[in-house]
């Protein structure tokens, strides 16, 4: 691990007694082997694997159950501070140190209390999140954490524990830990073209979100991993429908028709409204989703290699198995600028100023840098398309030369 005390935003942890990094690799070891032993009981599948099998039952094969604590970090006061903002570096953390920030947010919104979590299943369960994230260049679980630093952050700036009820805000962070959980690196397009297992099981219908949610419920379907295990089931039933509802909002199919739907509502906002705050709500977690563009540039920009990396992962199979490509994937069509201008300009801004006509305060931490990172771009453009302008020119002159010669 690194040297904690080399990092841009200062953290000292000191680790429980008996508990050593080690142990968890041979953990993950672990649980990789038995996924692994599993997928070949289970027989062939469909293009994208998933890591939960189904057997003809319709029952999960769960994976153990023995999962140690990850170590015990105690955060310093800045750490504490620089997590409620959108500047928070996130590349700065490993996952142990990024699980112990989740673990801190729980508790410090007060769900551990309102829940009754217990605090050694609250780990238990965090650590299962981590653990079906995928390795993928962007959907992992680094994007997790970024997307809970920043609904976490959204929460203070926007002082939602004054408009919201704790039940709510359980809600928010919980869906946007699990939002991406078991990720394939492909997208609903890919799923629905290449008619994958999971295209066939949800009738190409959100088959990705669909499958998030899935797994996010398995999870806390075992006793050991369930954070609301200590919740009335009448009144779970509703924390998981909610859940259920924002995990599928993240689904950009519906990104018209979610942002439409709150923009009517905003000017005469209710916050005893309960269809209002339901449309706040999956507003929110699709902020928090693609809010990487308001981030600092420094921790912006590598996260567009990230994206780039996975869609042309996508296209170069799309190519080899001889379906559609969409252009903003193609790596011979796209480029860095024209990946984020028409995103930043069309679906970024506006939704981020529609949220600001209700919480003003967004303006200067979260709108402007949108702005500022759409300049940024289309002057790189302008600078590519002089580069490619001088280039062209460059050949013309080269191809005249050579014919008079």
């Amino acid at each position: 691990m690194k040297q904690f005390w080399s990092k841009p935003i200062s953290c000292h942890f000191a680790a429980v007694e008996g508990l050593k990094v080690v142990e968890i690799e041979k953990c993950k070891n672990d649980l990789k082997k038995l996924r692994d032993e599993m997928t070949s009981r289970g027989g062939s599948r469909v293009n994208c694997p998933c890591k939960y099998n189904f057997s003809d039952d319709g029952k999960k094969v769960t994976p153990r159950r023995d999962v140690p604590s990850y170590p015990k970090y105690t955060l310093s006061q800045e750490t504490v501070e620089a997590l409620k903002k959108p500047t928070f570096d996130v590349w700065h953390w490993e996952h142990n140190e990024m699980l112990s920030c989740l673990e801190y947010m729980y508790h410090d919104l007060g769900l551990v209390k309102e829940f009754n979590m217990n605090p050694i299943t609250l780990k238990r369960w965090l650590l299962a999140i981590q653990e079906n994230y995928r390795n993928n260049p962007f959907h992992n679980f680094r994007h997790c954490f970024c997307v809970s630093q920043m609904m976490y952050g959204m929460i203070h700036l926007c002082n939602l524990q004054e408009k919201l009820t704790l039940t709510d805000m359980g809600i928010l962070m919980t869906a946007a830990v699990c939002h991406d959980l078991d990720h394939p690196g492909y997208n609903n397009t890919y799923q629905i073209n290449a008619r994958t297992e999971l295209a066939v099981r949800y009738n190409d219908i959100s088959p990705l979100e669909n499958h998030h949610c899935a797994v996010a419920f398995q999870i806390l379907s075992l006793p050991e991993c369930n954070i609301f295990a200590n919740v009335d089931p009448e009144a779970f039933k509703q924390i998981r429908q909610a859940i259920i509802t924002l995990i599928l909002a993240t689904d950009m199919a519906r990104h018209g028709e979610i942002l439409d739907s709150f923009k009517q509502k905003v000017d005469n906002f209710d916050f005893t409204n309960e269809e209002h705050v339901t449309c706040l709500k999956m507003v929110l977690i699709k902020c928090c989703d693609i809010s990487n563009e308001v981030r600092p540039t420094e921790v912006a920009e590598p996260w567009v290699d990230c994206l780039l990396e996975e869609y042309f992962m996508q296209s170069d199979r799309e190519k080899s198995e001889g379906l559609p490509v969409a252009p903003f994937m193609d790596r011979d069509k796209v480029t860095k600028p024209t990946a984020q201008i028409g995103f930043i300009k069309f679906v970024l801004i506006p939704m981020f100023e529609t949220v600001m006509k209700l919480f003003p305060q967004i303006e200067e931490i979260m709108v402007q840098p949108l702005r500022d990172s759409r300049d940024h771009y289309e002057e790189l453009k302008q600078i590519d398309d002089a580069m490619t302008e001088k280039k062209k020119t460059e050949n013309m002159s080269l191809v005249s030369a050579v014919v008079s010669v």
